[in-house]
């Protein structure tokens, strides 16, 4: 079992920036590929995809934030980052640390957080 443990959420007016921790930790066993990314839900809206980094540093981002977060890791801490700089109230929502872990034996599994808040707020 796989354990994210997110951080760094919070209340930050427009313009204002915070940066997203999420920590791995539990039975990771190499050889094994993760992919990490970030994931958020507001009020009444499905879950959707922020960004995203693959074991390898291949970055994908959704539209509404390219060239404001920027997603990085750190493998050797098992830790993945999102620094969210221009912040708009319409980036409100809860945000969720997501892994994949990919094994050499060709079976996955998929692993979340239990979420950290963001508000965006004058």
């Amino acid at each position: 079992q796989v354990q994210l443990v997110e951080s760094g959420g919070g209340l930050v007016h427009p313009g204002g920036s915070l940066r997203l921790s999420c920590a791995a930790s539990g039975s990771i066993f190499s050889p094994y590929a993760m992919d990490m990314g970030w994931y958020r839900q507001a009020p009444g809206k499905q879950r959707e995809l922020v960004a995203a980094i693959t074991s390898g540093g291949r970055r994908n981002y959704a539209d509404s934030v390219k060239g404001r977060f920027t997603i990085s890791r750190d493998n050797a801490e098992k830790m993945v980052y999102l620094q969210m700089n221009s912040l708009q109230p319409e980036d409100t929502a809860v945000y969720y640390c997501n892994a994949v872990l990919m094994y050499s034996s060709g079976s996955s599994n998929e692993y979340w957080g239990q979420g950290t808040q963001v508000t965006v707020s004058p």
